[in-house]
């Protein structure tokens, strides 16, 4: 026989934190018919009501129906479906366990090379103290260089006499 539901066995707290925000609408009213399906099994008695059959053998003129009637009734048990589809998600999470650690492998790559970068950004100098020198420096293809690639003010390269504008992908034929 299925046990009877005290409590909610979901950690509404925990699937809260990982709900995102644009689906938490959605989660609020799934949690709302939740705890309306909990409320609405706890206000029935754990255990049917007890026929009274002498009071039924009393009022019934056939001899032997209520005998009958509460054999079948003691006989009968509401059946509990089985869990057939646990199998099936176990199954899938374990076929989907090396997918998720390679994915997780290719992100902390993609995370050290953050930090690395991160790093990097860091011992650079404060924008305060950087002069164009430490600049041309450090970075030889971006500094002004007015002797060996001269500009005209604003210096980017939509205001160069040379300046040819990308054609677009979608034009391109």
């Amino acid at each position: 026989m299925a046990k009877r539901f005290t409590k909610t066995t979901i950690n509404w707290v925990e699937l809260e934190k990982r709900v995102p925000p644009e689906q938490k609408a959605s989660f609020l009213l799934f949690k709302g018919k939740a705890d309306a399906y909990l409320r609405r099994v706890q206000a029935n008695p754990p255990e049917p009501p007890k026929i009274d059959w002498e009071a039924y053998n009393k009022m019934v003129p056939v001899p032997g129906l209520v005998e009958k009637l509460k054999a079948e009734y003691v006989k009968f048990k509401v059946p509990f479906p089985e869990d057939k589809l646990s199998v099936k998600v176990d199954e899938q999470w374990n076929a989907l366990k090396p997918e998720i650690k390679k994915f997780c492998a290719e992100l902390q790559k993609d995370i050290d090379m953050a930090n690395k970068e991160l790093s990097r950004v860091k011992s650079l100098p404060k924008f305060e103290e950087m002069t164009l020198e430490m600049f041309a420096e450090m970075y030889p293809q971006q500094a002004l260089n007015p002797v060996e690639r001269p500009t005209y003010w604003p210096h980017d390269d939509a205001e160069q006499l040379d300046y040819v504008p990308p054609v677009p992908k979608a034009d391109k034929k």
